[in-house]
């Protein structure tokens, strides 16, 4: 009688192993802060009350714009540019212009940012000046080597593949050691496809982390302090 031929089960896919990241890249908005801070119903507003100004149209108008152009465009500030020759300056000016009072300096957070190994950049689809605000508001300044805005990505939101492209070839790192920490889980596919490490921090319970997402942690102060 022939046997059937021994077969082994199949190994399980290996943990990513973050000793390996030399650079880390690190969303802004609702990553190095908590969304509890509620930052973008105060920039929602801004932006309204800024296409109603600008347009002259009511307020029920802007906001319906402002959406269209968000979910069409990724952000409301392209729509406004093609459709309507709105300057992105500014724009991006008036609309971050809000109250970061709600923001607290983190200590924990600071000093697992500096203990971190490698390269620190920020990566973030709002104006630079407001990142580099936020950062200083949370005791974050200093901590990173650069700040990339939307203005640095000619307008190109995450997450659009360019935009990930504009920030890499500004920064210069190699993605097979490099890892990306976001929010937004939709804004891991290209990272992950382009061959980074991927980090979720998800704010939600129980919601679960989709295929591209090599880490769901839902504490990033912890996870960098052992990021294995």
């Amino acid at each position: 009688m022939t046997r059937a031929p021994l077969t082994m089960p199949a190994a399980a896919p290996a943990a990513t192993d973050f000793a390996r990241i030399e650079t880390w890249v690190f969303d802004l908005d609702n990553t190095l802060y908590h969304p509890s801070a509620r930052l973008f119903d105060q920039i929602d507003r801004r932006m309204t009350d800024f296409i109603s100004g600008a347009l002259g149209v009511a307020r029920t108008e802007a906001d319906r714009l402002r959406r269209l152009y968000w979910e069409r465009y990724g952000i409301t500030l392209k729509g406004l540019v093609d459709h309507h020759g709105i300057h992105p300056q500014d724009f991006l000016d008036n609309v971050h212009e809000i109250d970061l009072s709600g923001l607290k300096p983190d200590p924990a957070l600071s000093d697992a940012l500096a203990r971190l190994p490698g390269r620190r950049i920020v990566h973030t689809n709002g104006a630079r000046a407001h990142a580099e605000r936020v950062l200083r508001a949370r005791g974050l300044d200093g901590l990173f080597e650069a700040v990339y805005g939307i203005e640095d990505k000619g307008l190109i939101p995450k997450p659009s593949a360019a935009a990930y492209d504009r920030v890499r070839e500004h920064a210069r790192f190699d993605p097979a050691r490099a890892a990306m920490v976001e929010d937004d889980a939709r804004n891991l596919a290209v990272p992950k496809a382009r061959g980074m490490a991927t980090v979720w921090v998800c704010h939600k319970a129980g919601e679960k982390a989709p295929d591209h997402v090599d880490r769901r942690i839902t504490c990033l102060t912890r996870f960098l302090g052992d990021p294995r």
